[in-house]
């Protein structure tokens, strides 16, 4: 980790759900996104995964802005296309990388995204790097479910959750 604190970028943007705390870096890359009644949460994930971070009022970067709002108006797959870079070790950033390859409207369990990275036995571990995903709903962790259809841990909430499924069309309204 760098010793220098890591300028970044915090935004908010209005959604259906709560405004959004948006962070990127100098070069528009997206570097954070959660739900603004979880900031603690954001400061927790910044720390873990960059050590010292400089935050810094400013606007989100315009590809990151228009696509928030289009994925919020029913484009679902706006969100494909933006430049993501995150901290994290080698496996939790593999766990990441495989969420973004879930299109909008479907579901994984567990079990089927550590399968998919290619280590069917750490189900568990897959489950941690999923709740450890700083860019919620651009790096789709909502679309994790459990055995059977039910709907596990999120940490923007169950509900939040559910929302997001629903908007998707991979839960009936």
């Amino acid at each position: 980790m760098p010793t220098e604190p890591l300028d970044l970028i915090l935004s908010r943007i209005d959604s259906p759900l709560t405004p959004l705390l948006v962070v990127s870096d100098g070069e528009g890359a997206l570097r954070a996104l959660e739900f603004e009644d979880h900031a603690p949460r954001l400061h927790r994930l910044l720390a873990r995964h960059y050590g010292a971070v400089r935050l810094t009022d400013g606007a989100a970067p315009w590809a990151v802005a228009e696509a928030l709002a289009a994925y919020f108006a029913g484009a679902s797959t706006a969100l494909d296309g933006l430049e993501v870079r995150t901290g994290g070790t080698v496996f939790q950033r593999r766990v990441w990388a495989e969420l973004r390859r879930i299109p909008a409207g479907t579901t994984r369990t567990y079990g089927q995204l550590a399968a998919a990275i290619g280590a069917p036995s750490a189900v568990r571990a897959v489950g941690l790097a999923n709740g450890a995903n700083p860019v919620g709903v651009v790096v789709p962790c909502h679309r994790v479910i459990g055995t059977g259809g039910k709907l596990t841990g999120y940490a923007g909430g169950v509900e939040r959750k559910a929302w997001l499924l629903r908007h998707e069309g991979a839960l009936a309204a």
